[in-house]
């Protein structure tokens, strides 16, 4: 354990100019005195490792050094081979760079390890797309996948409503979900993060470089795409539920609830509710984007839900249920 803590200590420091101790200790899980007990056992090894005092100190690998331990363990070599979506690289214009990379890198693995890229095909395949669509590219992802990689800044113009708006963005990452491809940039007239549809932009151009305007941007390094997307997306589906609706649910319908609505609006409604009565049913108030979206969706549950409000929907329910005692309830034939 200690010589797998002590190489990775090594690797980090290689990759970055400088750490702190306490930046060592959360990447190697341990305390800031390990830290200082590791860096003392690799300088007494002969590995190059200076320590800094006070309040901006650390520590740093002097002289460029660089270890030659970068060998790869099974369960690493199948795990970076997972990464790759090949149609979002084909998508994005990477497919050939990264065929080129796999092959590189599967004949720089030791001979035990080479089947390493086609054990872990044979056992994982990620299919992103939702189903029965078709997938599409967006004609403009290539253009907006090259400016994320070069930290470009681009002037793009997008569809919102009946119009057309034009921004300059700096563009920070790509997130495909179900399918659709977003962008998540940051506006430089406000240096606000926003997140938009890829396939509703009209046209995107690269920024060239003029005295007031840069055409690369600083890039924040303490941005969590996953964080940000995360957290928008969670937004986003908070903010189209405007609506409520009142649902007595029976144990089944409890289990099966986030299953058929908005997993937001589930989760908050059952977080919400109160114990379940003498009948084991719980009444739950929903949050949801309109009576038409809640019909379609509550109908999936049948006689697992009641809705108690609004009334309108109710009734709906009812009209429903009358009109299947006709269908089911007679004995014809």
């Amino acid at each position: 354990m200690r010589a797998a803590r002590l190489i990775k200590m090594v690797l980090l420091l290689q990759n970055r100019p400088a750490m702190t101790g306490a930046e060592l200790a959360r990447e190697l899980e341990v305390s800031e005195r390990t830290v200082t007990r590791d860096a003392q056992a690799l300088s007494e090894a002969g590995v190059p490792v200076y320590a800094e005092r006070g309040r901006a100190g650390g520590y740093r690998l002097v002289g460029g050094y660089r270890t030659r331990l970068t060998g790869l363990a099974r369960g690493e070599a199948e795990a970076l081979f997972l990464s790759g979506v090949p149609g979002a690289l084909r998508e994005m214009g990477l497919e050939d760079i990264a065929s080129a990379a796999r092959l590189k890198l599967s004949a720089a693995l030791l001979p035990s390890l080479r089947d390493a890229p086609r054990a872990a095909a044979q056992r994982f395949h990620l299919d992103a797309p939702a189903w029965f669509r078709e997938p599409e590219a967006p004609a403009l992802l290539t253009v907006i996948a090259d400016a994320v990689w070069d930290d470009r800044c681009v002037r793009a113009r997008y569809r919102r409503g009946e119009g057309e708006v034009e921004r300059e963005l700096e563009p920070y990452g790509l997130v495909l979900k179900a399918g659709v491809w977003y962008l998540c940039a940051r506006v430089r007239e406000t240096g606000t993060f926003r997140t938009y549809r890829i396939d509703r932009f009209v046209a995107v151009e690269a920024v060239k470089a003029v005295e007031h305007l840069k055409d690369r941007f600083s890039r924040d390094m303490d941005f969590d795409l996953p964080g940000f997307w995360a957290e928008q997306a969670e937004r986003f589906a908070r903010s189209i539920l405007r609506a409520e609706a009142v649902v007595r649910l029976s144990e089944a319908g409890v289990r099966a609830l986030p299953h058929a609505v908005d997993p937001v609006a589930a989760r908050d409604a059952l977080a919400a509710a109160g114990q379940p009565d003498e009948r084991g049913r719980t009444t739950v108030t929903l949050r949801i984007e309109s009576e038409e979206v809640a019909y379609t969706q509550l109908t999936a549950l049948g006689p697992e839900a009641e809705v108690l409000s609004p009334a309108t929907l109710r009734e709906r329910f009812a009209a429903d249920a009358v009109r299947l005692t006709a269908l089911y309830g007679s004995r014809e034939g």
